[in-house]
C-alpha cells in the first residue's frame, strides 16, 4: 500500500472512533425525569420523577425538591441532573442550568437569590459587588418612623 492510502485510512478510522452515539434526553411531553450516569461504558438511566409538568421551570422545581430531599436524608451530593422535554437540566448551589447535551454548553435558566430559593435571573436584585441581596417579606410600615 502507498502511504497516502494507509493515510487516509488512518485519518477515517480516527474520525469513527470519535463518532459517540450521543446521548439524547427523551422528549415526552410534560414529563420530568432524574438522570443517574451509568456505570463504566453504559447509558445514563432516566427515572420519572414527575407528570404533567407545563414547563421545564416546574420540572426544575421537582428536581430541586428531590435534591434537597436527599440532602435531609444525609446524602452529600449537591448536584442533580434532570431531563424534560429534550433538554437536561443541571441543578447546583449557584442555580439551575439547561442544555441540549450532557456535556454541552450550558445556559443559565434559574438562579439562587440570597436566601438560597430560586428566581428568574432577570428578577434579583444585586448589590454593588454583584453579590445577590436577600429578599425579603413585605412588611407593615413603622407608623412611628420619619417620613422622608
Amino acid at each position: 500500500m502507498r502511504p497516502g492510502t494507509i493515510a487516509a485510512v488512518g485519518a477515517g478510522l480516527v474520525v469513527l472512533a470519535g463518532c459517540q452515539q450521543a446521548v439524547e434526553a427523551p422528549f415526552d411531553p410534560g414529563v420530568c425525569y432524574a438522570v443517574e450516569a451509568g456505570a463504566e461504558g453504559e447509558a445514563p438511566r432516566f427515572n420519572k420523577v414527575a407528570d404533567n409538568q407545563p414547563q421545564i421551570e416546574f420540572c426544575a422545581a421537582r428536581l430541586e425538591e428531590v435534591r434537597l430531599r436527599f440532602l435531609r436524608m444525609g446524602g452529600s451530593r449537591q448536584e442533580i441532573i434532570g431531563s424534560y422535554q429534550g433538554q437536561f437540566i443541571f441543578i447546583d448551589r449557584a442555580g439551575v442550568w439547561i442544555s441540549r447535551t450532557l456535556d454541552g454548553g450550558r445556559f443559565n435558566l434559574l438562579a439562587r437569590t440570597g436566601d438560597g430559593r430560586l428566581a428568574m435571573p432577570g428578577a434579583i436584585q444585586r448589590a454593588i459587588d454583584g453579590a445577590p441581596l436577600a429578599v425579603s417579606a413585605t412588611t407593615a410600615p413603622d407608623p412611628t418612623a420619619p417620613t422622608p
